[in-house]
């Protein structure tokens, strides 16, 4: 395992019309680039991780899992925007000598990929074997796609849309009314907007689960219970806990780079941008996921050429995408294997829980 930064020591134009004087990019591989460079494995992350894959998708990646280093190259890069070492609002301004906080500029997910394309530049990979990407990372699997068809031969979405829908932003939305409600958060401070913080990611949870994934996970077992119930425990803990791992500013900044997400800007129109997408491609969707329903993916399957359909169920909501592995690995590997597929088969669903 490496974690290194990449330098990027020249102006970065933002999307909307911003530029940041320069650039880093923390990144993790694991693994060694073949003699053939056909090995590589190209992971984009989510909403709230880090580059460091084998952290927060075990069971998918690590040494005894299907992408492994013995195998692969795997390469992981932290998005523009985050607090995990790439340049965000923490991220000292070379010109003001003081950090962003919340006057870091907006991203967008094109932005996020194509800092990932200097850094791919800057490695020597020329091609990549396989991408694959969950919500936000998934988001930026197709954008990229889009935007270099001939870069991928296998791309593998998971959990995500072409487009951010107004459900997914009003949720978002209502996580930054909490932060900003925090009086913290405009002190521009490392700790500015914690309280808030922790009020978003409640808020976010709802959404990441769902109505049978708290009655059976967070059920009480009595009914003698006048406060302190098991299921606010549990807001006030994950709240807290993203509140010692992240930072509210970040938080800011990678939900309404999630907003600005929408494949056809710019390009006619989302079927179109879609049709470009040239890789043979696996989409995988989440039969509880509240924030990503089926229906979002079952739509990229559609106007993707080169694509397989398939669905996992799954009790855990959104958050299956991160805990599933065993039912990802299961479908994964056959999609890898299956040279010959090519069609969409968008019926079938997989279950292989014990």
């Amino acid at each position: 395992m490496s974690h290194q930064v990449f330098k990027y020591d020249h102006a970065f134009p933002l999307e909307g019309g911003d530029v940041l004087p320069s650039l880093e990019i923390a990144y993790h591989t694991f693994g060694t680039l073949n003699k053939n460079k056909d090995n590589v494995i190209w992971v984009c992350h989510a909403l709230t991780a880090n580059s460091n894959v084998t952290e927060w998708w075990p069971g998918l990646f690590g040494d005894n899992d299907l992408f492994n280093p013995q195998d692969h190259y795997i390469v992981c890069a932290n998005n523009l925007g985050s607090c995990y070492g790439t340049t965000g609002p923490l991220t000292e301004n070379k010109f003001t000598k003081q950090k962003w906080f919340s006057y870091f500029p907006n991203v967008t997910i094109r932005d996020m990929v194509k800092a990932h394309n200097l850094l791919r530049t800057h490695l020597g990979i020329e091609k990549i074997n396989t991408i694959i990407g969950g919500s936000q990372g998934a988001q930026q699997v197709l954008e990229w796609n889009i935007l270099q068809p001939e870069l991928f031969n296998n791309t593998i979405v998971i959990a995500t849309n072409a487009k951010h829908s107004p459900w997914g932003i009003a949720l978002n939305e209502s996580q930054r009314l909490a932060i900003k409600a925090d009086r913290t958060y405009y002190s521009n401070t490392e700790d500015g907007g914690q309280k808030g913080l922790s009020a978003a990611r409640s808020i976010a949870l709802l959404s990441y689960r769902n109505y049978q994934t708290y009655n059976e996970t967070q059920k009480e077992k009595h009914d003698e219970k006048l406060d302190d119930f098991n299921s606010a425990g549990y807001q006030r803990y994950q709240g807290q806990k993203l509140v010692n791992r992240f930072n509210a500013y970040s938080y800011i900044t990678l939900s309404k780079a999630m907003d600005s997400h929408n494949v056809g800007r710019g390009r006619v129109s989302i079927e179109k941008a879609l049709s470009s997408i040239t890789a043979k491609t696996l989409v995988i969707s989440i039969s509880s996921d509240l924030l990503f329903p089926p229906q979002e993916q079952e739509f990229i399957a559609k106007h993707i050429k080169k694509s397989k359909y398939k669905q996992i169920d799954s009790f855990y909501g959104h958050d299956g995408f991160l805990i599933e592995t065993q039912q990802l690995t299961k479908i994964i590997r056959d999609f890898l294997s299956d040279k010959k597929e090519t069609t969409i088969n968008q019926n079938l669903a997989l279950s292989f829980l014990n």
